[in-house]
């Protein structure tokens, strides 16, 4: 079957729902297999590790020891290089590229890895490593249809949540993922996790960041890390799956993608201030002086604080709780109030803090 004949098919019922990426440069033919282009961005993580007498380390040359040897992710045409600005002077590089076999939807996706110089440690990673994300992604935005992001587990999540914000007016798939397990282990989930990353990235227009793992794709700013070694580690409590790979489809939920009604000038946000704001847990029998103890650091800006139920927090004897928020509210400390449930529902004004105001 033709490769348009084949699209016609899959995505004849969407009524134009589905937008497969274009070809940069390129117009589509009865005897032509669509190509898309993607950057994989390696920041660190599991995924990535090999095996030393210290256990297991970070390591450098990604594509050539994981990718390139594997049928799956390397169809052996050699195709030529693709280039890649590499650095805030905007210098260009070109790096060697892979191309998938081609795919189920009549497409291949031509890929390289870009490494970051310096590894980062995704349980150490703040908002300066979320913007060398973005700035790298912003840099090379016109020459790539779609990007996937490779990370460690601990923070992927908060990564994800960042990017979704820092990236303003996104038109092409960011697609985040990492492994519980390295790529080199015989026994591993990042196989999976970077092939489902690629073909969402490659193929289908979703022009929001996401998180991709154990076959699931979500919301980025919704997801959350729920297993520290399972395989299904990541979950959306309270928002539903964009999409879930069965079989040799991967079926999105076109109903659920977010995307833009006009055509806007994508930038990045870069200049964020998480450093003077905290986060503060509420559990039984926490007593007033230590939550003004956080409220009083110097240079705290905001409190996300983590109550019971539906915003519910103990006031204290003579309300001391409810006093100590309202003078920290006067002194102009932003404080969110945000459920420790799982799953919940948003109300117009929090109960606890009507006692505030």
């Amino acid at each position: 079957m033709h490769s348009s004949n084949m699209q016609k098919e899959i995505f004849g019922t969407m009524a134009g729902t589905a937008a497969m990426i274009p070809v940069m440069g390129e117009e589509s033919t009865e005897n032509t297999i669509l190509e898309s282009r993607v950057l994989i961005i390696m920041t660190g993580g599991t995924i990535c590790m090999r095996g030393s007498a210290s256990g297991f380390v970070p390591a450098r040359g990604f594509q050539d020891a994981c990718l390139a040897r594997v049928p799956t992710f390397n169809d052996g045409s050699n195709p030529s290089p693709m280039d890649v600005v590499v650095n805030s002077k905007n210098d260009i590089r070109a790096h060697a590229s892979l191309r998938t076999p081609q795919t189920l939807y009549g497409r291949q996706v031509r890929y390289t890895v870009f490494e970051f110089e310096e590894l980062l440690d995704s349980s150490s990673i703040d908002a300066k490593g979320w913007a060398e994300i973005a700035e790298a992604i912003y840099r090379n935005y016109t020459l790539f249809d779609g990007f996937v992001v490779l990370h460690g587990t601990d923070s992927l999540a908060y990564t994800c949540s960042a990017l979704s914000f820092m990236l303003q007016n996104l038109g092409k798939p960011v697609i985040l993922t990492g492994a519980q397990a390295p790529m080199l282990e015989l026994q591993n989930d990042a196989t999976d996790n970077l092939l489902g990353s690629l073909v969402v990235a490659g193929h289908f227009m979703i022009p929001e960041v996401c998180l991709y793992f154990n076959n699931r794709l979500f919301r980025g700013n919704r997801s959350t890390k729920v297993a520290a070694s399972d395989y299904a580690a990541f979950d959306s409590p309270n928002s539903p799956p964009l999409a879930v790979t069965t079989s040799m489809r991967t079926n999105i939920a076109w109903e659920l993608i977010h995307r833009p009604t006009r055509i806007q000038h994508f930038s990045i946000q870069t200049n964020l201030d998480t450093t003077h704001v905290a986060c503060l847990r509420i559990f039984p029998g926490i007593k007033p002086q230590m939550v003004d103890a956080v409220l009083q650091l110097e240079g705290l800006r905001g409190l996300v604080l983590e109550t019971f139920g539906a915003g519910n927090a103990p006031s204290g004897q003579d309300n001391a709780m409810t006093n100590v928020l309202a003078a920290a509210i006067k002194r102009g400390i932003v404080i969110v109030n945000v459920t420790q449930c799982m799953v919940f529902f948003s109300l117009p004004a929090p109960l606890f803090f009507q006692w505030l105001t």
